[in-house]
Formats: structure tokens, sequence, C-alpha cells
């Protein structure tokens, strides 16, 4: 966490912009990475959040729901999302699509974990803290039926 925040502090720091960027965690898997990174922003900036599930209570990905959307206003703005881990990439791709839809003047993606899935995804983060193999994982925010988010390391299950 204190590589990817300094790579993203380095980015706000040479910033001209006047305005703040936003900050959206997208909830529930990044709620551990966002509580631990955004102390570690050394820029001052506007935290929201959204909450956005392709996966509900199943380990299968479905139609992607909007559950909550940012309350903070978007257009015009940089807009960070925090996400705990980029899978297959189609919730994060989808996110900022519609994001960019909204005003966003720019969307940089900035995840936990990125899963070696083996195949290209349909959108790439910004900012990587970690690459893990492909496997099913929980722990630091990443759940398994919605179990386990608060484990303060990664383990991999056997489903």
């Amino acid at each position: 966490m204190d590589r990817v925040a300094g790579e993203i502090n380095a980015r706000f720091a040479r910033t001209d912009s006047p305005a703040f960027p936003l900050v959206l965690g997208v909830m529930g898997g990044a709620v551990v990475f966002a509580g631990q990174i955004l102390t570690r922003f050394k820029f001052p900036l506007e935290f929201d959040y959204i909450h956005v599930t392709r996966y509900g209570a199943k380990d299968q990905g479905g139609r992607i729901e909007w559950k909550v959307e940012p309350h903070a206003e978007v257009r015009g703005r940089t807009v960070i999302v925090l996400d705990d881990i980029l899978d297959e990439g189609e919730t994060l791709a989808h996110v900022k699509e519609r994001l960019l839809e909204m005003g966003a003047a720019e969307v940089l993606l900035a995840v936990f974990a990125d899963k070696d899935i083996g195949k290209s995804k349909p959108v790439r983060p910004d900012y990587v803290g970690l690459v893990l193999p492909n496997k099913f994982v929980v722990g630091v925010g990443m759940d398994a039926y919605g179990y386990w988010r608060n484990l303060p390391g990664i383990w991999a299950l056997d489903i």
C-alpha cells in the first residue's frame, strides 16, 4: 500500500488543477484497501463510495448492479476508483465507462490486487498493489460468499 500510495501521491503532487480529486471506494470489497490507503495520501481529496456488484452472494459473475451511485459531483473531476481486486475486469470496466459517461474528466483505477487469469481483460488498472495467481482468494476485503473480508492476510480457497 505504501508503494501504490507513493505512486498516486507523485501523480497528484505535480498537478496544477485547482479541483481536488474524488476518490471512490467500491464497496464492500474496497473497505479495507480504502481505509488503509486513504491515510497515506498526501494531497487534498474528497472521498465517497459506490456500491457496484456483479457477484452478489455468488462466486460467479452475473449482471452488473449499481446499488449506490456517487453522492459527490463527478462532472469535470479526476476520479480515483479504489477496489480490492481486478478479477475478470467486467465490473471495473463498467464503472470506468459509467463515470466517464457521468462527465468525469478522467478515471484512474487503483486495485489492491490484480488476479493473473491468463487472458486479457476489458480494463487495465493504473495502480496495482500486487498480482495474485488465478485462485479464489479471501482476506483484506476480498470475500467468499460475503465472509472473510476481515482477514488481515490473503488466503486461497479450494472451491
